[in-house]
Parts: C-alpha cells; sequence; structure tokens
C-alpha cells in the first residue's frame, strides 16, 4: 500500500522501456526489452491518451467544484464516478504485464494497482464516513497530478517524442507527491478504523462453518504499518533513480549541441 501515492517501482505501460510509477528502473538499460509491435503499439497509445484524458476529468472536476463551492472540503464527491472508473482502468495494465506487450513484474504492478483499487473501493467507498475527510483530497490530489504526468509521459515514449519538462516533471514532482499522498492514504485508513470496528466491516467471526476468522480492523493496522518499512525504501530508490535519469538527460542535451 506504501507504492500508492506518487507511485513507486518498476510499474509500466510501455513508454521509456516499461518504468515505474515513480519512475524507479525505468531507465534501466539491464532490463530493456525490444518494444511492442505496431499493433500493440497503436493499442498502448490508446490506451494512454485516454487515461490522461481521464484524470485531466478528474483534475477539472475538482477544480469547478472548488471554484462553484468556494470550499475544498468534501471535493471527493464530484469526481467519485470517473475517480473509480479510471482508477479501476489501470487494471488493464496488470493484463499488459502478463501478456507481454509491456516488460514489468507482473507482480509488482499487481501489487501496486491493486493496493489502489483496494483503498477506492475497500475502504473509501466500503466506509462512506470517511469520504468527506480532508485526506481523501489530498490522495486524490497527490494521485490526479502523478497519473496525467505519468500516463503523458508513457504516451509520448511510445511515439518517440518525450518533452524533457514532462521527464522532469515525472522525476521530480514525486519528490512532493509521494508524502503527499502516502499522508492522505494513511490518515483515510486511521479514520475508517472506528467505523470499521463498529460495523464488523468484512469480519468474520468465530464459530462458523469453515472454521476460518477475518479481522478487518486488524488487517488495516496491518496495512498502515508496512507503510514504515516500504516507504523510506522505495522513496529513497526514486530519488536514486531521478539523479541518474536526469544527469543522463542533461548529458544527452549537452551531446545534440556539440
Amino acid at each position: 500500500m506504501a507504492a500508492v501515492a506518487a507511485t513507486t517501482a518498476t510499474k509500466g505501460n510501455g513508454g521509456g522501456g516499461g518504468g515505474g510509477r515513480a519512475g524507479a528502473g525505468e531507465g534501466s538499460g539491464a532490463r530493456r526489452k525490444k518494444g511492442p509491435g505496431p499493433v500493440a503499439t497503436a493499442y498502448l497509445v490508446i490506451y494512454n491518451v485516454v487515461m490522461t484524458a481521464g484524470w485531466l476529468v478528474i483534475a477539472v472536476g475538482l477544480v469547478r467544484a472548488y471554484l462553484a463551492k468556494g470550499s475544498y472540503h468534501s471535493l471527493y464527491y464530484s469526481i467519485e464516478k470517473p475517480l473509480k472508473f479510471f482508477q479501476t482502468g489501470a487494471l488493464l495494465e496488470i493484463l499488459h504485464c502478463a501478456i507481454g506487450i509491456v516488460p514489468s513484474s507482473v507482480v509488482l504492478t499487481s501489487f501496486q494497482v491493486m493496493s489502489r483499487v483496494f483503498l477506492i473501493w475497500a475502504v473509501t467507498h466500503s466506509v462512506k464516513e470517511v469520504q468527506s475527510e480532508d485526506s481523501v483530497l489530498l490522495f486524490v490530489i497527490a494521485w490526479t497530478i502523478t497519473e496525467i504526468i505519468r500516463y503523458s509521459f508513457y504516451t509520448f515514449s511510445l511515439l518517440n517524442h518525450l518533452p524533457y519538462l514532462i521527464k522532469w516533471a515525472r522525476y521530480t514532482l514525486f519528490i512532493v507527491l509521494y508524502p503527499m499522498g502516502v499522508s492522505g492514504e494513511l490518515l483515510t485508513i486511521y479514520a475508517a478504523l472506528p467505523f470499521v470496528r463498529q460495523a464488523g466491516l468484512y469480519s468474520i467471526s468465530l464459530p462458523n462453518k469453515y472454521n476460518f476468522s477475518f479481522d478487518y480492523y486488524a488487517f488495516l493496522i496491518l496495512i498502515m504499518i508496512s507503510y514504515i518499512p516500504l516507504f523510506p525504501q522505495l522513496y529513497f530508490h526514486m530519488i536514486h533513480q531521478r539523479r541518474k535519469v536526469l544527469s543522463h538527460a542533461e548529458e544527452h542535451k549537452k551531446f545534440e549541441f556539440l
């Protein structure tokens, strides 16, 4: 779950060597494979353009709702449907990896996509009381900016025409967006805990015919604890990746002017 904010390691859509949500592993020459064929490339371009447009719709919806209300509180309701649709649409990225048109790990991609889908459906959707929390807006804004940049990055990479500004934004803005998103996620899960406990949401108690019990409240606490080891490791890995990619880009630009 710590990977779901401004995003993490080796997840891709076919752009830039199949890189990660925040760029981790994206410039790795050792992992770079032959690109997808023309049909797969055309499909991936369409997919990434649609996803870019979808997250732009979410961004515009947030701005319009803020201007109409004059307040940032409870803006989630204004973009709830497109947010659920386009975030769930990221499940196709698992399929992209599984069938080999994107050279990224199926396991890591599944973890990263499912963690966001989990937060949207199993926490925010399922616990209605947290939907008005400001923490939800925190991670929604972080996700929205990140995804507009990410899908734009993949689109231009597939077209072999990647503007430096988009590459710079992809490898720089996560410095703020990742902690912002993680904070919003943690605060949202924390806000959901008392309601989950009171309602016994998704919990299974003994005795039952399956002789199995599950405490969703405890499960959410374990998810929050998992952020502790994962966040610093992933964040500093992305910092390292940023230095490598941008320094390489600067060297390439200098070479072009020689």
